[in-house]
C-alpha cells in the first residue's frame, strides 16, 4: 500500500488489527464499517485517521429522522417561494436553493477528505440501501440543476454502528468490516497513560482493578466504557486521589468515589451493591 498509513498515535492507541483494517479499507477504496461497544473510540478513530492521512474530516451525524438524500443535497423550495413572493432576482437561479450535503462536500474537497458517517444504525433500514449507488460510483445526479456531482478524489469513508439494528446485506458487501474489541488491561493502561502520562502507577492499577471489577458484574444494563473510564480518571486527578485510597475503598467493599462516571442507572447501582456485598471486589 502506497502513501500515508494509519498507525497508533500519542492520543489514540489502535491495535494492530484495527490499523490493518483501516489501511486495507483505504487500499481497497471501500467504506470501513466499524462496530464495537459504545465508548470504544469509533468516532474518535475517524478524527485520528484524518490527522494521520493529512486530510480534512467531514462528519455526518446520523439521527433517527435522517434521510440519505440529506447527505447528497436538499432543495429549499420554501425559501424559493418566499423569495419569489418578495420579487427577489435570486429565484431565477435554482442553484441558489440547493443545500449541499456532507457527501457532496466530501466529493468536492480538493485532495480528498475523510467522511465519517456516524451511527448509521440510528436511521431507518432503507438509509444504507439509499446510499449504495453513490458510495459505489462516487457520483450522484442533481435533478433540479441537471448536473452530475462526481468525487474529484475518492474520500476515505468511515461508518460507525452501535448494532442497534442489522444493516442490509447489499450494504455490508460494499464495506470492509472491523469490530473493535474492548481493550484488555494492558491496552487500557496504555490508553489511560496516553491521556494522563503523569498518573501515579499505583493509582492507575487500583483504578483499572475497580473498573474491570465493575465491568465483570453480571447482568449490567450498561457496562462502563473506555470514555467513561477516562472521565473517571480525570476526576481522580482533579481530586488528587493518592495511592492506596482506592484500594482502601475496595478492601472495605465501599462504593468507589465518583461512581456516577461509571454507572449510569439505578438498576446497575443496585446490582453493583449486591455484587460487592456478596463477593467483594474479587474479579
Amino acid at each position: 500500500m502506497q502513501g500515508p498509513r494509519f498507525e497508533s498515535t500519542e492520543r489514540y492507541i489502535a491495535g494492530d488489527d484495527l490499523a490493518v483494517a483501516v489501511n486495507a479499507a483505504v487500499a481497497l477504496e471501500r467504506p470501513l464499517l466499524v462496530k464495537g461497544e459504545p465508548g470504544t473510540g469509533k468516532t474518535v478513530l475517524a478524527e485520528e485517521v484524518a490527522a494521520s492521512l493529512g486530510l480534512p474530516l467531514i462528519t455526518w451525524h446520523v439521527k433517527s429522522t435522517t434521510k440519505a438524500q440529506a447527505g447528497l443535497y436538499e432543495y429549499d423550495a420554501v425559501a424559493r417561494l418566499r423569495d419569489s413572493q418578495l420579487g427577489s432576482e435570486s429565484v431565477h437561479d435554482i442553484g441558489n436553493y440547493i443545500v449541499k450535503g456532507k457527501l457532496w462536500e466530501a466529493f468536492e474537497t480538493e485532495g480528498g477528505a475523510v467522511l465519517l458517517i456516524d451511527e448509521i444504525d440510528k436511521a431507518d433500514i432503507e438509509f444504507p440501501n439509499d446510499l449504495l449507488q453513490e458510495l459505489d460510483r462516487m457520483e450522484f445526479f442533481v435533478y433540479e440543476t441537471k448536473q452530475t456531482i462526481r468525487a474529484t478524489k475518492r474520500p476515505v469513508i468511515i461508518i460507525t454502528s452501535n448494532n442497534e439494528k442489522e444493516l442490509p446485506d447489499a450494504f455490508l458487501r460494499r464495506c470492509f468490516f472491523h469490530y473493535i474489541q474492548f481493550p484488555d488491561g494492558a491496552t487500557m493502561a496504555s490508553i489511560v497513560k496516553a491521556h494522563y502520562p503523569d498518573l501515579h502507577k499505583e493509582v492507575l492499577n487500583e483504578a483499572l482493578g475497580l473498573f474491570f471489577g465493575i465491568r465483570s458484574v453480571p447482568n449490567l444494563k450498561k457496562r462502563p466504557s473506555t470514555s467513561e473510564l477516562l472521565d473517571w480518571i480525570r476526576l481522580l486527578v482533579i481530586e488528587h486521589v493518592k495511592p492506596g485510597d482506592l484500594e482502601e475503598k475496595a478492601q472495605a467493599n465501599a462504593v468507589p468515589p465518583f461512581i456516577g462516571s461509571l454507572v449510569k442507572n439505578e438498576q446497575d447501582m443496585d446490582r453493583l451493591a449486591q455484587w460487592v456485598g456478596s463477593r467483594g471486589w474479587r474479579r
